[in-house]
């Protein structure tokens, strides 16, 4: 798998939950995600690793686990397993104060 797939399933009152699968894409190296929205990941298949900043810290995700970003808390998924699939169920919502 060259890319990522992403595949919303629905989009409702600023919610937005998507199927993201994975197979050895990590981001690249200098860029990070800064959102301004909150995030909550649950890994459903695979195994990934996410670099968080402001505090660093380095998180292993294996298939059960999840995680909440919140808006602009920087992040960058520096590995996902390159031998099999890693499938996110990611949900989207405004930053507080904000439609």
């Amino acid at each position: 798998m060259a890319e990522e797939n992403f595949l919303p399933l629905i989009t409702h009152a600023g919610v937005r939950i998507e199927r993201i699968v994975s197979k050895g894409q990590a981001t690249p190296e200098g860029e990070w995600y800064d959102q301004a929205w909150a995030e909550w990941v649950y890994l459903v298949e695979g195994g990934a690793k996410l670099l968080l900043e402001g505090p660093d810290e380095e998180v292993s995700l294996q298939a059960g686990d999840w995680m909440f970003l919140a808006a602009h808390r920087r992040h960058r998924v520096t590995w996902t397993d390159p031998d099999r699939a890693t499938i996110w169920l990611a949900v989207h919502w405004p930053a507080e104060g904000r439609a």
